[in-house]
């Protein structure tokens, strides 16, 4: 099964693993919990009236777990290439991934270690679906941002770099688009796996 490691579990990380999970690709992320969420308070991300960013970090790494993400409190000490894609590092052991979606915030270390190309600005210079210019390596929010760190821009880099991981393994330009009836069918796919858990 495709796999991909999110590094990162703020907005950007998350975003991204829900995408890639919830649409069966095998997903892990990796996060120390250093993210500036919680220094945060939504008032400006759209569908939210007010909300603590701890809060939301909760609701939002409910949600991730709740479609088959596996997340790791650890802190990746290295990225690099492989002849099948990338591995990745994290308390003495060795990850191996399909592709790498980096979620570091302004911490741009793991992405220059991996040879990802850098703008004059200095952040990781990407496309306009997140691939840095290490094929089927991902960098989003604020590694590409001189400015415009908000959680909602984050999130939306998240889902496009997710969003182009699942187009290259469709093999054809891939929608995300749900409705009342397909999010009836995952609920009800999330109780009897509870269930089944019991």
């Amino acid at each position: 099964m495709t796999h991909v490691v999110v590094v990162g579990g703020g907005p950007a990380g998350l975003s991204a693993a829900l995408f890639t999970a919830k649409n069966g690709l095998e997903t892990t992320v990796f996060d120390t919990d250093g993210t500036w969420m919680h220094k945060a308070h939504l008032f400006n991300y759209l569908g939210l009236n007010s909300m603590d960013g701890s809060t939301f970090l909760e609701v939002a790494r409910d949600q991730v777990d709740d479609v088959g993400v596996t997340r790791h409190d650890a802190e990746v000490t290295d990225v690099s290439e492989t002849d099948d894609g990338f591995a990745v590092s994290a308390d003495g052991e060795t990850h191996e991934a399909d592709y790498v979606v980096l979620a570091t915030g302004a911490n741009r270390d793991l992405a220059e270690d991996l040879g990802c190309a850098t703008t004059d600005e200095g952040v990781v210079d990407v496309d306009v679906t997140m691939e840095t210019s290490v094929a089927d390596a991902y960098a989003t929010g604020a590694m590409v941002r001189a400015e415009e760190w908000q959680a909602i821009i984050s999130a939306g880099d998240g889902a496009a770099a997710a969003l182009n991981v699942l187009t290259k393994e469709k093999g054809e330009h891939f929608h995300d688009f749900d409705t009342p009836a397909d999010a009836e069918t995952v609920m009800a796919g999330l109780v009897d796996d509870e269930a089944t858990d019991d």
